[in-house]
């Protein structure tokens, strides 16, 4: 082999040995491209679907009224209600005001206290067990000193869950969650000229998810146990590791199973992220 020939395999060889080197690096940069495209997608979907953890602070106001003066006898399950989901509550971590028998100035008081805790990262709860009245097309919590002859007076004493509902989303809640177990019959309607059973559906903002103990109109009647049908089969739920959507539907089908169908209650949900309730 002559100088020119050496010269020759060594250039082929040089630019052979180059040549794999880019293939190489292009290989490299295309799977590391590709690494990145997947990460991605799992980051969105991850996001699309997730929920909002435990690590965020979560708050609850509970009230349970039970002894109204125009009533003809006191209601025992609303304030075991309270007390039972006050426990339960407590156990995932929130913390929760309860107020039993409370009187207008008792859930004003109440509900400044809530927003007061309510930061941008909040899981806000409201839970309400006693009386409630529509009035045209907006719910309302009794206090047990509420004082009704009329209409107007539902709008004087009573306590607007929609205004409470607003009051959180000012307040910047992530979350908000809404449980009204107040679709009784009640002693005020015999004095209303005109008058509509149950509640009025109530309007559910941004990122909310609220569940009532019968749908829009119908009223419920009490059962025989400690708790309330709607509270016995929500507690049963909350004890799962499922998000409170999960624990809400899961709740409605559990009561209208357990009353045949004669109760069935609500679920309206607007929110972008599933809340864990199980610590």
């Amino acid at each position: 082999m002559n100088l020119g020939q050496l010269r020759i395999s060594r250039r082929t060889v040089t630019i052979a040995v180059a040549f794999v080197g880019l293939v190489s690096l292009a290989i490299g940069a295309h799977a590391a491209l590709n690494k990145r495209s997947l990460d991605a997608a799992k980051a969105i979907g991850s996001e699309q679907t997730g929920s909002i953890g435990t690590s965020a602070s979560r708050v609850a106001l509970v009230i349970g009224n039970g002894h109204y003066p125009d009533a003809s006898a006191p209601l025992s399950q609303p304030i075991n209600d309270a007390r039972g989901l006050t426990a339960a509550l407590r156990a995932k971590g929130f913390d929760v005001d309860v107020v039993e028998d409370a009187t207008k100035d008792d859930m004003a008081r109440a509900i400044v206290r809530l927003k007061a805790k309510i930061q941008p990262d909040t899981v806000a709860m409201l839970f309400f067990g006693g009386y409630g009245v529509q009035v045209g097309r907006e719910s309302f919590m009794i206090p047990v000193d509420a004082a009704i002859w009329k209409e107007a007076d539902v709008r004087r004493d009573g306590v607007s869950i929609e205004q409470v509902l607003d009051a959180m989303t000012e307040k910047g809640a992530k979350a908000k969650l809404v449980v009204v177990d107040a679709s009784r019959r009640n002693p005020y309607e015999r004095r209303f000229r005109s008058y509509s059973h149950g509640l009025a559906p109530i309007s559910t903002p941004e990122n909310a998810l609220i569940l009532t103990s019968a749908t829009p109109g119908k009223v419920a009647d009490d059962g025989k146990g400690q708790y309330s049908v709607l509270v016995t089969e929500l507690l049963n739920n909350l004890s799962s590791q499922s998000g409170a959507a999960s624990a809400f539907n899961k709740t409605r089908i559990s009561v209208s199973r357990a009353s045949d169908g004669e109760q069935v209650p609500q679920v309206s949900s607007s929110l972008l992220e599933d809340v864990r309730i199980g610590g």
